[in-house]
């Protein structure tokens, strides 16, 4: 797997868990919701410590920054 996300991406995406996180613990949101928002937010903690999104890979996006 070749990197394809850089730090900004996978700041937002850790981010975004957090606060699914904290919306999930706090019981702001509930039930299928709240089921669908938790798999996300793991994904996005997954993807970002790997530093790999196989959806960019059909879509060709790459956030990566370049080696010189």
């Amino acid at each position: 797997m070749k990197k394809n996300m850089g730090s900004a991406d996978k700041a937002i995406r850790l981010l975004i868990a957090i606060v699914i996180g904290i919306l999930y613990f706090t019981n702001v949101i509930s039930g299928t919701l709240a089921t669908v928002l938790s798999i996300l937010a793991i994904v996005f903690v997954l993807t970002s410590f790997v530093s790999f999104c196989p959806l960019y890979l059909p879509l060709g996006i790459n956030t990566c920054k370049k080696k010189k």
